[in-house]
This record gives C-alpha cells, sequence and structure tokens, in this order.
C-alpha cells in the first residue's frame, strides 16, 4: 500500500473506490495531481493539530473526491460530487462530502460552516507556498492549460487571481487567516504583476 494510500480515512474499506481515485490523481493532469491531494490532506492535519474543530470523516473523504475528476471541462466539481454519492451511497456521510466537494469550486464556505472551512482553506492553501513550490505550482496550472494560447491564458488566469484578491480575506479559519493569508496575497500579487507585464 503506497503511503497516500494508507491515509484513506476508512482504513480498508472501499479500497476499491480509493484505488480508484489514487489512480485518477495518478494521471497527468499538471497541478491537480496526487501531490496535491497528499498537500490538502496535509493542511488539513495541520488545521486539526492547531485546534480547529470540524468533522474529521467527511472533510477528509471530500479531500479525497474534491479533485476525483478534472479534465479542465465545466462541472468537474459536479462530476466529483456524483462520484462521491455514488461511491459512498451507504455511508451517513455520502450527503455532507458531496456538498464539500461542491464548495470547492468557489471556495466562499459560510462562516458557520466548519466542515466548508477547513476543506476550502486546505484546497487554496498552495496560494501561501514557499515561493519556489508557488512557481512550481504556477507552472504546473500552465501545464494543465497548455492547449490554451499565452493570451487567452494569461487574461483568464489574471482574472482568477483578481477574483481570489477581492475576497476580504482568502482564508476563513484563524490558524489559515493567522499563518497563510499575508504570504498568499503576496504570492498572488506578485503572480498576478507578472502577468500584466
Amino acid at each position: 500500500m503506497s503511503d497516500l494510500a494508507a491515509r484513506w480515512p476508512l482504513g480498508d474499506d472501499l479500497a476499491d473506490v480509493r484505488d480508484e481515485l489514487q489512480a485518477a490523481y495518478d494521471g497527468d493532469r499538471g497541478y491537480h495531481d496526487t501531490r496535491h491531494l497528499t498537500e490538502v490532506l496535509d493542511r488539513i492535519d495541520e488545521l486539526a493539530a492547531a485546534g480547529e474543530e470540524f468533522d474529521g470523516l467527511a472533510v477528509r473523504l471530500a479531500a479525497w473526491f474534491h479533485d476525483g475528476v478534472y479534465d479542465g471541462r465545466p462541472g468537474a466539481e459536479e462530476r466529483s460530487a456524483q462520484w462521491a454519492l455514488s461511491a459512498l451511497a451507504r455511508r451517513p456521510e455520502a450527503d455532507e462530502v458531496a456538498r464539500l466537494v461542491r464548495l470547492t469550486e468557489q471556495h466562499r464556505p459560510a462562516g458557520d460552516d466548519p466542515n466548508g472551512c477547513i476543506l476550502s482553506d486546505a484546497d487554496l492553501a498552495i496560494l501561501a507556498a514557499s515561493p519556489q513550490r508557488y512557481a512550481e505550482y504556477v507552472a504546473d496550472v500552465r501545464r494543465e492549460y497548455a492547449h490554451v494560447p499565452d493570451d487567452l491564458f494569461c487574461r483568464g488566469r489574471a482574472a482568477v487571481l483578481r477574483e481570489l484578491l477581492a475576497k476580504d480575506s482568502l482564508f476563513h479559519t484563524p490558524h489559515a487567516c493567522e499563518h497563510w493569508e499575508t504570504r498568499a496575497r503576496a504570492n498572488v500579487e506578485a503572480e498576478l504583476r507578472r502577468l500584466e507585464t
């Protein structure tokens, strides 16, 4: 069993689903690959260790499913949510996992939604990475959209970055706001400047 497979939150239950998800992330995806899944799980663990309270099982399952389908086409989050509903049909967490997966399309959880805040923050934590890791992330995202001409990609990416910067805060949990917000804004602002020059 791989190190990532050992982090499947259901132990040996639904190992076939775990293996299908891992195979999906193992594909040539650019950014949304097994490294991304591992980093999201790491950030969930960091938030838990910092004392953030949430439903660990539902959030970790949602992390596994949130980019289960990732093909650059609209509706990937909904297709990932449908996969979760189908795969977890007999489990009480199924609806919550699907809801959380859908939330990752916009990363705008309500303030009283601890599960949504944790998953959203963990998914966007890459924005607060070291400059070297952030540069790798940017290159991997560009590789995902290699089929898009440079001018169109730059315009689209800049729009995404401006939308992020327009939020009052990129993060929602106290730990993420305190430890990730400043670096994340600096990284996003620097990338936006490069795109606009």
